[in-house]
């Protein structure tokens, strides 16, 4: 039980004071003063210690440091944020164990300390996002082992020596490891699909892809936003992960690995195009095998990605349809014949073979590799979306 609330040494002298004039036990006087026996007893051995003084409030911090630590630890945790500047807490203390295996290395807590008070901690911005309409092929999916979902974007570009850097980047969304950091010379469709065949020859093929809605992943316009890139990966087999519009969090740990590069390379590297895609060489390897990760509980990405089991099929691929399926070729026009008629599908698709299944007497669902993209409907003359929509289109 506490002591009352007026001047609480006072009390503690009175009760003292009583104890000594010997009239009454200290269990009496306990009760009288509305405290506990242990809390009496307590404070008169500290007034047989230390006299009156012991009665006062003692500082409540730690007599001693167990946990202190020396001045080489000190001087590591520094070198290892300095050599990683954009590095946490908690993967220095990963990296400490690696580099340091007979030191017992410091808690993350410690290393925090040290940080903070070395001024070598910057708080963060939380930036809002903004709610917009869900668009269409943004069919979510979790990455449960490597290449279950590869992510990629454009990063913003910069200047070196009057040079446009701009990066590709992509990445294993499981894994963490990043496939490719390639300063390219243009971000159209057919730059990034030669790009794209060159990490499926490397790694094999996922069986996802998430980017956002700009291109040369998706377009505004046409059916389902596809463009020449997107459809070339539909017709591999690959799903379309798109993210929505306003919420880059679904696509956060990419977006966070852009940040890294933008603190670390980004306008810090002169010499053009060579020396900043030198430096991103650099930056990739130290991400891949020495950054651990927490959500990999803290191993590297190359101690956990596996190539994957889906091989690039070949430049001269073709997608055999099921029997009963009608295979058309699209023209450089991006249109189908269909009993003599021609039908408008997408430019995006020109020159790809797709499957067309009737389902009705004039309505043809089009395939593309083993997804169906879109209804026919050859008496309105019409394309129909799988979720309701419409598209308008022509018989030529």
């Amino acid at each position: 039980m506490p002591w009352k609330e007026t001047c609480v040494v006072d009390q503690r002298k009175a009760f003292i004071v009583d104890f000594l004039e010997g009239r009454e036990s200290i269990k009496a006087l306990c009760e009288k003063y509305e405290i506990s026996e242990k809390t009496g007893h307590k404070w008169k051995n500290r007034f047989i210690e230390k006299g009156m003084l012991g009665l006062d409030d003692e500082s409540k911090a730690p007599k001693s440091f167990p946990k202190q630590l020396s001045e080489d630890t000190l001087i590591r945790v520094i070198s290892l944020r300095q050599a990683h500047p954009n590095w946490g807490p908690k993967k220095l203390a990963e990296l400490y164990k690696r580099a340091y295996p007979k030191d017992e290395a410091p808690s993350i807590s410690s290393i925090h300390r040290v940080l903070d008070k070395a001024g070598m901690i910057k708080k963060r911005r939380v930036r809002k996002t903004t709610e917009k309409s869900a668009g269409r092929l943004r069919h979510l999916i979790a990455a449960e082992e490597p290449n279950d979902v590869w992510t990629a974007d454009f990063k913003g570009w910069w200047y070196s020596s009057k040079e446009k850097c701009l990066p590709l980047t992509v990445r294993d969304l499981y894994s963490k490891k990043v496939l490719d950091a390639r300063l390219m010379e243009k971000a159209t469709a057919d730059a990034t699909k030669e790009e794209f065949r060159v990490l499926f020859m490397e790694f094999g093929m996922p069986l996802a892809f998430r980017t956002d809605n700009g291109p040369p992943f998706a377009s505004h316009n046409g059916l389902l936003g596809l463009t020449t890139f997107s459809a070339w990966l539909i017709y591999l087999g690959i799903a379309l992960n798109r993210t929505e519009p306003g919420k880059p969090t679904q696509n956060g740990s990419h977006e966070r690995m852009h940040g890294d590069i933008r603190r670390e390379i980004q306008g810090k590297i002169p010499g053009g195009i060579q020396a900043n895609q030198a430096a991103l060489d650099l930056w990739v390897e130290e991400y891949n095998m020495v950054r651990p990760h927490e959500a990999l509980a803290m191993k590297t990405p190359n101690e956990v990605y596996e190539v994957s089991p889906r091989q690039y099929p070949g430049d001269d691929f073709e997608w055999e349809y099921p029997f009963g399926f009608e295979v058309r070729k699209l023209n450089n026009r991006g249109c189908i014949r269909i009993k003599k008629n021609r039908y408008y599908i997408s430019e995006a698709l020109r020159g790809m073979l797709v499957g067309v299944q009737q389902i009705e007497e004039t309505e043809y669902l089009i395939w593309l590799g083993e997804f169906p993209i879109v209804i026919l409907d050859t008496r309105l003359i019409c394309l129909k979306g799988l979720e309701g929509l419409q598209w308008s289109t022509s018989k030529i």
